[in-house]
């Protein structure tokens, strides 16, 4: 077996050496590889993100039990139920999931595309990106909650731009994406912090609490917006997961393997951009969850690659459990969701690296 050495030192097997599972093959001649172990983990996350929904779609100061919960959503339930629970409970919900679902997606791909466990857009900028494009929004034009989502998403994708051209030199290496992503979460940063100096107290207080990072007040007119872009981008993603696989190993395999390396880079780079755009729009700018959740799935499934579908269902359980605890820690509306993220993302973070340092990577 043959292994190549990636920019943070890892070890990685070629698909040959390291490829387990099953290979499933159809009659039009197209095969799939199945890792068991993989699809398993897959399966009990997306049962452990219905389990947590349903819970915390019963949490709150009129507590609902589960049962009542699946009988309401199933049409059954008194016309109080349906309001509480379709109304009021459900939207936030589901934004909790889509959004922790986008993020965990687009923390694979830029972990993946970096090579790089901090290679997360909450740590190279496009999360300050998004939040930078909705305070201008805010305390410039006082937008209403539609422009200020409409701002976030312009500002995460300029970050975007800017990010990869200035870390293009004949191609995009993972170590100068990550390095030009710290000094651009750092200068928009800094124009965050001026633009709360300009805000009057209204504004500074409305920015305050979007960037947090919430779920409080979600609505259906944040959960269709966000459904339609993950719509459109997990397949261009998920579609992309092999090409992925085979930049791990370096551009000249990847090459070798048939793989256009740059184009498929720009490619899943630009969907995950406006997967974090399209969440930071939505919840505001939660931290941590991209950066922790392919770090967990890998560690669950076991298996080489960027592990997509399993990130991003550990992003939603992940999210989803941060608010379901908040609630019932501290109580409904009391702790946005963005905070304790904030706080045990931070305590990974400091993991993450020491665990990094004594293998030798950084």
């Amino acid at each position: 077996m043959s292994t190549t050495r990636t920019t943070t030192g890892r070890t990685t097997g070629t698909t040959a050496g390291r490829a387990t599972g099953r290979t499933i093959r159809t009659r039009g001649g197209l095969s799939l590889r199945v890792d068991p172990r993989a699809a398993l983990v897959v399966l009990l996350l997306l049962v452990t993100a219905a389990a947590v929904a349903v819970a915390l779609i019963g949490t709150g100061d009129f507590p609902i039990a589960p049962a009542d919960v699946l009988r309401t959503l199933a049409g059954g339930g008194t016309p109080a139920q349906e309001f509480i629970v379709e109304d009021l409970r459900l939207p936030r919900v589901l934004v909790g999931l889509l959004a922790g679902v986008c993020l965990g997606l687009a923390g694979a791909v830029f972990q993946s595309v970096s090579r790089n466990p901090l290679g997360s857009p909450d740590v190279i900028g496009f999360g300050q990106g998004s939040a930078a494009g909705a305070l201008v929004v805010i305390v410039l034009f006082h937008g209403s909650p539609f422009a200020v989502a409409g701002g976030a998403v312009a500002g995460g994708v300029a970050t975007g731009l800017a990010v990869y051209l200035l870390a293009w030199k004949k191609g995009i290496h993972g170590y100068r994406l990550v390095l030009v992503g710290i000094g651009a979460a750092a200068v928009l940063t800094g124009v965050r912090d001026y633009l709360m100096t300009k805000a009057d107290l209204v504004d500074a207080t409305r920015s305050m609490v979007w960037m947090v990072g919430s779920l409080n007040g979600r609505d259906w007119d944040q959960v269709w917006p966000l459904l339609g872009a993950a719509a459109v981008l997990f397949p261009v993603v998920l579609g992309r997961g092999r090409a992925l696989r085979m930049l791990e190993m370096g551009d000249d395999a990847a090459y070798a393997l048939g793989v256009r390396a740059e184009r498929t880079r720009l490619v899943v780079m630009g969907a995950a951009v406006l997967l974090t755009a399209a969440a930071t729009a939505a919840a505001g700018p939660v931290s941590f969850v991209a950066l922790a959740a392919p770090q967990v799935a890998r560690r669950l499934t076991r298996a080489a690659g960027p592990n997509l579908l399993a990130a991003a269902c550990t992003g939603a359980v992940l999210l989803l459990g941060a608010d379901w605890a908040s609630q019932r820690l501290f109580g409904a509306d009391q702790l946005p969701v963005g905070a304790l993220t904030g706080m045990l993302g931070g305590c990974y973070l400091l993991w993450l690296l020491f665990t990094e340092r004594r293998a030798g990577r950084v």
